[in-house]
């Protein structure tokens, strides 16, 4: 009977190491990712919807090492304040979880780009527009002669393409508070 409870004991101790072992590595992942978020809050250009608590760095272009950390600039887009600036990030609980709540944006709503300038310039778009498209759509992309920003990211189920704009209402402003 001893043995069996040593064994049990053991096994017990063994398994809550274990679970302790994988808590430890996901939260350290977690604090990581979030301290090179703030990192680069301070050096990138800075994308945010205050209604739906989103703010996220944003890095030139859109290979997988920037969408992984950031959100990031269609290269041969607009600049910021000018053209169609059009940016892209994940909805997704395994990347950069940027986008999560683009499923709850309105017409109407009030979008940032704040310039990484000495100024931290902040320009103020309003959303215009919100619909999905095939992956393939990349009009959405094109300089439409005013001055917008597009932002792209999947839908839920990742098949499809969530298309936000937002045309330039108000530059410039500078931002009341340092990220």
């Amino acid at each position: 009977m001893k043995k069996s409870k040593k064994a049990l004991f053991i096994a017990g101790l063994a398994a809550m190491l274990c679970g302790i072992s994988v808590l430890a590595v996901f939260g350290w992942k977690k604090l990581s990712r979030e301290l090179e978020k703030h990192r680069l809050l301070r050096e990138c250009v800075v994308f945010e919807i205050p209604a739906l608590n989103i703010k996220a760095p944003v890095m030139d272009g859109t290979e997988h090492e920037v969408l992984s950390k950031a959100a990031g600039h269609f290269p041969d887009t607009g600049g910021i304040g000018w053209g169609n600036y059009c940016i892209a990030g994940h909805n997704s609980t395994i990347y950069a979880e940027i986008f999560n709540e683009m499923k709850h944006i309105e017409t109407g709503m009030e979008m940032h780009l704040i310039d990484n300038d000495e100024q931290r310039t902040v320009y103020t778009y309003i959303v215009t527009d919100n619909f999905i498209v095939e992956p393939s759509e990349t009009w959405v992309l094109k300089d439409f002669g005013d001055d917008r920003i597009t932002i792209v990211t999947c839908t839920d189920d990742g098949t499809q393409r969530q298309i936000v704009v937002g045309m330039l209402e108000r530059t410039p402003d500078t931002a009341e508070n340092e990220t």
